[in-house]
């Protein structure tokens, strides 16, 4: 309920309502001052707070044609017919909300003017309560009616009718769309769980993801091979073979078909070379295979070369075993910190 500390000024200013403007009223529209407010108008600063419909101070103020402080002065000088079911003040969420609703609405622009989005009147309200002190308060239309008996003018009778007409055409407008407004409650609450079902379906994938990940053989930069795990060694070399991403090359003094159909495992773009010693089957191979197959390079090594070397990109690696050969007796492949252009200088 408001008090007389919310609403105490140093010096009480009461409105000389004789010297208002005058009113000229039709059906459909209030003339103040020359500025025109249609029942529309009236209804766009009708806003439910609370639950309950209400009208600003501010708003009153300009439509009665006083001053918010005069408006409450004369509120103060009558607090007992003012419960809380008539007027109360605003918390500072509750007016942060209504200022950002106003200004989607373009209601007012700024300190200065105020939007009447309806007919786009610019009301000036110099002196009217814009730096204010205090939260607004805002009366429903209960509140309103009993103002209208404090404010004794022609004005304010004929701006108290129109502000009665538009209260009930808000009510009116609300019933006759209350399905619709269900509705959309019913939609933004569907479309929040389905929100949530996404997220928590998202955080599954990501959780089945890792696990598959987890599972997955990792690229070691060493690995050993038993005896016997054929298909482990072909696998891990595989996928070396697939890592590359502009060069792979393969030292090894005994090459066949099987390090061919391996190299070509490699993604397009990828140059593939192998230095070995000369076998005549293996080139009739390598023949055959670069007639139908993007090309594998051969260079003849000039000389024996004990180990075994795969070069993928920038990385060498160490090859406890002829690549066609790995897996059938124990062996390793290991990560060298040797740059790639060390090892092809010994080769050639």
């Amino acid at each position: 309920m408001a008090t007389k500390e919310n609403i105490s000024e140093k010096k009480e200013v009461v409105a000389n309502c004789d010297q208002l403007g005058e009113c000229v009223v039709n059906s459909d529209e209030l003339t103040l001052s020359g500025i025109t407010f249609a029942q529309q108008d009236i209804e766009k600063m009708i806003f439910t707070i609370r639950g309950v419909q209400v009208m600003i101070d501010r708003d009153l103020a300009a439509i009665y044609e006083v001053e918010i402080r005069a408006l409450n002065q004369a509120v103060k000088r009558n607090i007992e017919r003012f419960p809380e079911d008539f007027m109360f003040q605003l918390t500072k969420e509750e007016w942060h909300h209504l200022q950002s609703q106003i200004a989607n609405a373009k209601y007012w622009g700024n300190q200065d003017t105020d939007f009447l989005t309806s007919q786009n009147v610019i009301l000036k309200n110099k002196a009217r309560g814009q730096h204010r002190k205090y939260l607004p308060f805002v009366f429903t239309q209960a509140g309103v009616a009993m103002l209208s008996g404090l404010l004794h003018s022609k004005i304010a009778v004929e701006a108290n009718i129109r502000i009665m007409r538009a209260f009930v055409g808000m009510q009116r407008f609300l019933g006759a769309n209350a399905q619709i407004y269900q509705r959309l409650e019913r939609v933004e609450l569907q479309q929040l769980d389905n929100k949530q079902w996404m997220q928590a379906s998202e955080n599954q994938i990501e959780i089945i993801l890792n696990k598959i990940e987890e599972s997955s053989p990792k690229l070691l930069p060493e690995q050993i091979f038993q005896t016997g795990c054929v298909w482990d060694a072909w696998a891990y070399i595989s996928d070396l073979v697939r890592s590359a991403k502009s060069r792979i090359v393969l030292i090894d003094n005994f090459v066949d078909d099987r390090v061919l159909s391996m190299l070509d495992k490699r993604s397009e773009g990828v140059t593939a070379t192998i230095h070995s010693r000369y076998c005549e089957p293996f080139q009739t191979d390598l023949k055959k295979h670069n007639e139908q197959y993007p090309a594998i390079e051969f260079v003849q090594l000039p000389h024996k070369n004990h180990d075994r070397f795969l070069i993928i990109d920038d990385k060498v690696y160490l090859m406890g075993a002829s690549l066609k050969d790995m897996g059938a007796g124990l062996c390793a492949v290991t990560e060298l910190q040797t740059s790639p252009e060390t090892i092809l200088a010994f080769v050639r």
